[in-house]
């Protein structure tokens, strides 16, 4: 079925366009949250990954967050200039660089988890249990198409 087609598609009315602003949005909001933090909205999924032991090489967090390499570099210069994490060689392969937070940077993530949620359901505030439910399950559907 096609629900676009030259004659009826209006950018704003695009699901695209929709899905973005949304995104926009939350990470406006979360920046606003994370302000003391210095940190914004676009490094929680680094600080999330590395806090909980998973995708923690800079190549499989950009696959895993879906951003090119030169962004995750510019990333992670960031965060390492702020104390939140170390770069190391791995001692079997030293073309991979594993990342680890460091003391700050594990309380900084720990800091995330507790701000994060709020942000979240101030968005959610109008919508019942099952229209979340149903919001998840059609993000994910449209997410794995």
């Amino acid at each position: 079925m096609s629900f676009y087609t030259p004659d009826n598609f209006h950018q704003a009315g695009s699901v695209g366009f929709v899905l973005n602003k949304v995104r926009n949005q939350i990470a406006a909001d979360m920046d606003t949250a994370l302000k003391g933090l210095h940190v914004k909205a676009q490094h929680i999924g680094i600080l999330m990954s590395l806090l909980r032991g998973s995708n923690t090489t800079p190549a499989s967090l950009s696959r895993y967050l879906g951003v090119d390499s030169g962004l995750m570099t510019r990333m992670l210069d960031k965060l390492e200039a702020l104390g939140l994490l170390v770069r190391s060689r791995d001692t079997v392969d030293r073309r991979v660089v594993n990342l680890q937070l460091t003391a700050v940077g594990q309380a900084t993530a720990l800091r995330i988890t507790e701000l994060a949620p709020d942000v979240l359901n101030a968005r959610l505030r109008n919508f019942s249990e099952a229209e979340y439910d149903e919001l998840r399950r059609l993000l994910h559907k449209l997410l794995n198409d």
